[in-house]
């Protein structure tokens, strides 16, 4: 049986408007146990049946300083074994560690970045750690060779003059289709922040983004990928404001595709 790998990450310090995200992990797994639902994937791989999710639990963060070694060296320790890895955040933030971690496995990965915001701030608010910059620090360290970002709709003067600097391929969400986003080779990485979606499918998100992606919209271009992809993250989902349970249950349909993807051959 084909194995795929959870691992929680409860962080929110570096949230730049409300905190919760922390919360998100446990949220989000059960969600994935509930009985409301199953594990079958819409490929037809079964969870438990044809792949095992083996769920690793959550790092031991603490909000100082070594939380990035700590989720670094927790991705790499993941990604190593050639099982892919899901990662339950918190916010954004933890997508520079993770991939540094990833990267230190596979070398410099592609990314399929899911956002209202494209997260290039070169120092937002004073925090060059901050969820709103991780694509810039990963950008920077080259520690991914082609960035695609999908459902942007946030686009402000620095983040155009940023996206330019590193080349990402941003597909806006006013000029959104799903068969025309461009699809990275492997080795890929796939970052959903659940903000990507509109409001109407995701209300349990600290930074509301009216206009938004489709859960459906999500999934179609998730279907168009080819082979194996080499972990993802799933982050930004904040339980303190979600509806009953709503954008819980949405975390957890994608955590099941993208473990599905993870699982190909």
């Amino acid at each position: 049986m084909k194995k795929v790998r959870l691992l929680g990450l409860p962080t929110d310090s570096h949230s730049s408007f409300l905190r919760g995200p922390a919360l998100a992990p446990e949220a989000i797994r059960a969600a994935l146990a509930s009985e409301h639902s199953n594990l079958a994937t819409e490929s037809g791989i079964e969870i438990g049946v044809d792949l095992a999710l083996k769920d690793l639990g959550n790092l031991p963060l603490d909000e100082t300083g070594g939380d990035f070694d700590r989720i670094r060296e927790g991705a790499e320790e993941a990604s190593k074994g050639g099982a892919g890895t899901i990662f339950l955040g918190g916010d954004h933030m933890v997508t520079y560690p993770i991939v540094a971690g990833v990267a230190e496995v596979h070398g410099p990965v592609n990314i399929l970045h899911f956002d209202a915001h494209p997260d290039l701030y070169d120092d937002f608010e004073g925090d060059p750690l901050s969820h709103a910059s991780p694509f810039a620090r990963i950008m920077e360290r080259a520690l991914a060779t082609r960035l695609v970002q999908v459902g942007i709709r946030t686009l402000n003067g620095h983040c155009r003059e940023q996206a330019a600097r590193f080349g990402v391929e941003v597909v806006e969400m006013r000029d959104f289709a799903p068969a025309a986003v461009p699809i990275p080779e492997g080795p890929l990485y796939v970052s959903i922040d659940m903000d990507a979606l509109d409001p109407a499918f995701a209300p349990g998100v600290s930074h509301h983004e009216p206009g938004g992606l489709s859960v459906r919209d999500i999934l179609s271009v998730l279907h168009r990928l080819q082979g194996s992809i080499v972990g993802a993250d799933v982050v930004e989902y904040n339980p303190t404001r979600d509806i009953n349970g709503m954008t819980a249950v949405v975390a957890a349909k994608f955590v099941k595709e993208l473990a599905a993807l993870a699982a190909r051959d």
